[in-house]
């Protein structure tokens, strides 16, 4: 049977996620089988397995940590918002419903304390150990008689628990004091130390607050993470796109910040790319004249694409396509290039139809039913763009709820080859008579380096800039290389051989 450990946290954004991914890789670099679990996640950020289930991304990550395949399992609960107080609700990798805040708090999520406990049973029986993730605060009080992500999983694994304080905020000592203070005895006593998130500083300078904690709580302060500034790793939610200033670059593409965007480390790899200048276009910032426009994921289409006629970047979207600027679309981002959006059962909006920015000859429909798919496809070469790289091989994965049928006036960007493992045949995209503008729904398309390569230096080559050098890996390879800098870093900054003992465990297999 695996031994568990939990990281909770302060508050949202503490460094939960960091920190278990951190663990996760330390533990796999020492020998040992772990995998990383969090019973509810809520995120737009979400990925699709090899057998077509969908979880958080956060969780992906600490699965790579880890050296493992992401499998459901890991993340048995999922909330995607669709609204500002309502969610999609996914379990076990499976939509099953759209629900309020107050009916799914209320009235549904404790139907799903049974699931939770069978995943966390079946992952301490087929590994060493567990890296468990907690969800905002366990001090909500509001909330936590019916909490299926802090305390009570904390229980179900007999799992020591890591309090995480984000230190940049200030008041981190203060929250840490709090949140003990607000928890009951039994669960107080389940805290067994403190890690302190994002110092920048002379740590000699905090250790008498330390010092005081330690004194204060009776319990150990285990570790202090500096502020980590030059790692490059996916961001779990989009709010952190709005901190975002654009990387240095000759070659600029300009990302659409879409209110509901979701799936946005698909651009990862672009801003790892020497020579280019990744900006999010905000509310209220203009477009400008960049080298290629973006339009990504959404979880609600219909929504975001009233936003960019309100906002103006719909026309500024037009007027640079005119003007023979590449324009692309990510999967609803793909849907609002059509000439017309269709809801006839109301699945994403009260709205019957909506024009589409008519930059592509296709017209999608939404449905209740869900596409959920690793898929791999060719290169079909159709425009200037993509003609050298006809037949190339292509792989991403699919997460959309709306059917898109294509025209006479444009092409299709893919031929499709296989999805979830098995042959398949079809076609996805669309591009443009121009070859300039193109869509399709493979998020994760930037993740291919061929393709990626190709697309940066016929941008480059259009502008009359010499061709550059990459760092000479893969993005795979790059995040191979970021996870284990985060693990050096933080094996530095965490007291190990504590945590292996909180584990009943003597370090290194």
């Amino acid at each position: 049977m695996a031994r568990a450990i939990m990281v909770q946290g302060t508050a949202s954004n503490a460094g939960k996620s960091i920190l278990v991914t951190a663990l996760c890789r330390i533990f796999y670099q020492d020998g040992y089988r772990v995998v990383p679990f969090k019973s509810q996640n809520m995120a737009l950020n979400s990925f699709v397995t090899g057998d077509g289930g969908e979880m958080g991304r956060a969780q992906v990550l600490q699965a790579q940590a880890a050296g493992l395949q992401p499998r459901v399992e890991m993340n048995p609960i999922l909330l995607k918002p669709t609204a500002h107080a309502s969610s999609q609700v996914i379990v076990l990798g499976r939509p099953v419903g759209n629900m309020s805040a107050r009916d799914y708090h209320l009235n549904r999520n404790l139907q799903y304390l049974k699931i939770i406990e069978e995943t966390l049973e079946k992952l301490m029986r087929d590994f060493d150990i567990v890296v468990i993730e907690g969800a905002g605060s366990p001090a909500e009080v509001n909330l936590k008689e019916r909490d299926l992500a802090n305390m009570r999983v904390a229980r179900m694994a007999n799992a020591p628990v890591l309090l995480v304080a984000d230190i940049d905020r200030g008041g981190a000592l203060a929250s840490i004091v709090g949140t003990l203070e607000l928890l009951d005895p039994e669960e107080r006593e389940m805290v067994k130390g403190f890690v302190i998130n994002k110092f920048r500083g002379d740590l000699s300078l905090l250790q008498p607050a330390l010092t005081f904690l330690e004194n204060k709580t009776g319990r150990p302060v285990l570790g202090v993470l500096p502020y980590f500034t030059d790692l490059h790793l996916p961001a779990e939610d989009s709010v952190c796109l709005e901190e975002v200033h654009p990387s240095s670059g000759e070659i600029e593409i300009a990302v659409l910040l879409l209110p509901r965007i979701s799936n946005f480390t698909d651009f990862d790899a672009l801003s790892l790319e020497p020579g280019v200048r990744l900006r999010y276009v905000k509310e209220g910032e203009k477009l400008g004249k960049p080298d290629l426009v973006v339009i990504p994921g959404t979880k609600n289409t219909i929504a975001d694409l009233l936003y960019l006629y309100e906002s103006g970047l719909a026309a500024e979207v037009r007027r640079a396509a005119a003007e023979g600027t590449p324009v692309c679309g990510i999967c609803g981002g793909f849907q609002m290039l059509g000439r017309e959006l269709r809801d006839p059962e109301h699945t994403e909006s009260d709205r019957d139809e909506l024009p589409g920015l008519g930059l592509l000859d296709t017209v999608t429909t939404f449905a209740p039913d869900k596409v959920l798919a690793q898929a791999e496809g060719e290169l079909l070469g159709h425009g200037p763009l993509w003609e050298g790289l006809a037949g190339s091989p292509i792989k991403g994965y699919e997460i959309h709820m709306g059917r898109t049928v294509t025209g006479r006036e444009v092409r299709p960007f893919l031929r499709v080859t296989r999805r979830r493992g098995e042959a398949d045949t079809g076609f996805d995209g669309a591009v443009s008579p121009s070859g300039l503008v193109w869509g399709t729904y493979f998020h994760g398309i930037f993740d291919n380096d061929a393709f990626r390569g190709h697309l940066l230096g016929w941008l480059r080559k259009r502008r009359g800039l010499a061709e550059t050098s990459g760092s000479g890996l893969s993005h795979a390879e790059l995040l191979e290389r970021e996870l284990d800098r985060l693990a050096e870093q933080s094996r530095a900054s965490l007291k190990m051989d504590r945590i292996y003992d909180l584990l009943g465990l003597g370090g290194r297999k």
